[in-house]
């Protein structure tokens, strides 16, 4: 049930230069996408997940809190967003927000599947939930919280997010989330490939026990008026209740996506030039 013509598969790419170093700036946002996640966190989960030592990442954590936009959690060895990025996290909030385009989409899906619907977007190379809906049916995939990252791949909504990329860009962000998997043996570089491949002839992601065992995911991608995949919607679930519902769920999906494109594009063109 492909939604649009099927791209030709990933191709292999001649290997790039080493990454360079990252500047002042790039730490700084690198430490602040690492307390997006749910719950405060240490620093020494911060600095191994963002590759920088504690020196620095504590200097730059203590910066951050001088100026608000983070802060330490009391009583603990803890660190949170600060009330300056919450601060600046609501008044991001417009008209044609994603998550708020989403949410009719979110409850029609939750009810008419019974299970956890999400909406994703990409974060460098990182899939990211920005907003949930649970469905009444009482065993649930809930480990995918508001806030919750994973490699682009991993997962249907991060691999919709990356499915419908160009090829090119594509293969670099592989090349760097290859050395993520590590947390993830069923669902390896081959496995993705061959994933992106199947998603791109049949107009969506399935993915069944490859990120948690007995559960899998469906996904699609939601694309601007260029054609750009800049979200993705998934329902997470049972793999029995999966398998026994693909058409149907696919088929859901694929209608709210194209209602939510439909819906955006307007709200694109009224913004001034």
């Amino acid at each position: 049930m492909a939604r649009r013509k099927a791209a030709e598969g990933p191709q292999a790419v001649p290997p790039s230069e080493p990454a360079a170093e990252p500047n002042a700036v790039q730490k700084v946002c690198a430490l602040l996408r690492a307390l997006a996640g749910p719950g405060p966190r240490r620093l020494t989960d911060l600095a191994a997940e963002t590759g920088l030592n504690k020196v620095t990442a504590l200097r730059i954590l203590d910066t951050l809190a001088q100026e608000g936009f983070v802060a330490r959690v009391p009583g603990e060895r803890g660190w949170r967003p600060g009330s300056e990025l919450l601060a600046l996290a609501a008044s991001a909030g417009r008209p044609d927000d994603l998550r708020a385009l989403a949410r009719p989409s979110l409850v029609r899906l939750a009810e008419l599947s019974g299970d956890t619907v999400l909406l994703s977007v990409r974060s460098g190379v990182e899939a990211v939930c920005v907003e949930r809906e649970i469905g009444p049916y009482p065993i649930r995939a809930n480990y995918l919280d508001i806030g919750s990252r994973r490699p682009l791949g991993v997962g249907a909504g991060a691999l919709a997010l990356l499915a419908w990329l160009p090829d090119r860009e594509v293969e670099a962000i592989l090349g760097i989330v290859a050395q993520r998997l590590d947390a993830y043996p069923r669902l390896g570089l081959p496995e993705i490939r061959e994933a992106i491949a199947a998603a791109r002839a049949r107009g969506y992601v399935i993915l069944l026990d490859r990120v948690v065992d007995t559960m899998g995911a469906i996904g699609v991608p939601v694309r601007d008026e260029t054609g750009r995949t800049v979200a993705a919607l998934s329902i997470a679930a049972l793999t029995a209740r999966l398998h026994e519902r693909e058409t149907l769920l696919a088929e859901a999906l694929a209608r709210e996506a194209n209602l939510m494109e439909r819906e955006r594009v307007p709200a694109r063109r009224q913004d001034p030039a």
